[in-house]
């Protein structure tokens, strides 16, 4: 594996890293979704992960702009050319046309700073490795804000830069010989819970994981996997990848009873304008 395509996103997520950190962020992203309910749920960018496989609702999204597209491991069906030529909508690459996103979810093209969905509309935002990739971290977490629903949940996984992890990134890109895939520097744990804070959230967890070394080859890997379970019990705070689960507070509102009495008509951020159902073809 060259050092070229350990910083590309497609390339990466089928080494043996990419695997490794991808399996833990998969299992921890199905342990959590699974318990959350509403009826929107939007997962802005990273197509190599499912993040809402998990999920039961029944509005469930994946947002694209042309960058995430671009590595995505599925394409779209060329029907779907068309909506992307409505304004706010990034127009869909050619290569990413004909096969399928997952199955039950509908994929939005635009400009994920600036998302075509009204205030107050989405129960459930994933950000896995979006504000890695992002040139404005705070602004996309505002938009994250304004978008979900009090006491909607946002769900951020990232690379830890209190880790080995994170040390060997900091040589790599001196070096220009990055490990992971991140188009600007690593943002710490402890940073990501002060913009949330600020902009309303309450902090419901936050977890840490992959432990084991930053090594290239699943032999190595394997080899130090006894890590795992003494860095969960004796240093959890440099795991190499971090999970941060928070809820939207709207001070001075008092839910009484059930949360919705009935299902809402569909929010019309969420209707055409975010482009059309896949389907499945055989």
């Amino acid at each position: 594996m060259s050092d070229r395509s350990i910083i590309d996103w497609p390339a990466w997520t089928g080494s043996a890293p990419g695997r490794y950190v991808l399996d833990w962020e998969q299992a921890q992203l199905d342990r959590v979704v699974s318990d959350i309910f509403g009826y929107h749920a939007l997962q802005l960018g990273m197509p190599q992960l499912d993040a809402l496989r998990e999920n039961r609702m029944t509005g469930r999204a994946l947002v694209l702009d042309a960058a995430s597209g671009a590595s995505a491991p599925y394409t779209y069906p060329a029907g779907a050319a068309a909506a992307n030529a409505r304004p706010g909508v990034a127009s869909l690459p050619s290569a990413n046309r004909g096969v399928h996103a997952p199955e039950g979810r509908s994929t939005v093209w635009c400009d994920l700073l600036d998302l075509p969905f009204e205030a107050q509309s989405v129960d459930l935002l994933v950000l896995p490795h979006t504000l890695e990739f992002t040139g404005d971290p705070h602004r996309l977490l505002r938009e994250a804000e304004r978008v979900l629903m009090p006491e909607g949940q946002l769900i951020i996984l990232g690379f830890n830069s209190l880790s080995l992890w994170g040390a060997r990134q900091s040589l790599g890109n001196v070096a220009g010989r990055p490990f992971v895939p991140a188009a600007h520097e690593m943002i710490a744990f402890t940073r990501i819970k002060d913009w949330i804070k600020l902009l309303g959230f309450d902090l419901e967890r936050g977890r840490f994981g992959c432990y084991r070394p930053p090594l290239v080859t699943d032999k190595w890997l394997q080899r130090y996997q006894f890590m795992e379970a003494a860095g969960d019990r004796w240093w959890p705070i440099f795991g190499a990848a971090y999970m941060i689960t928070a809820i939207k507070r709207v001070r001075g509102m008092r839910l009484i009873g059930p949360r919705k009495l009935k299902k809402p008509a569909l929010a019309p951020g969420l209707a055409p304008v975010a482009a059309p159902h896949t389907r499945n073809e055989h």
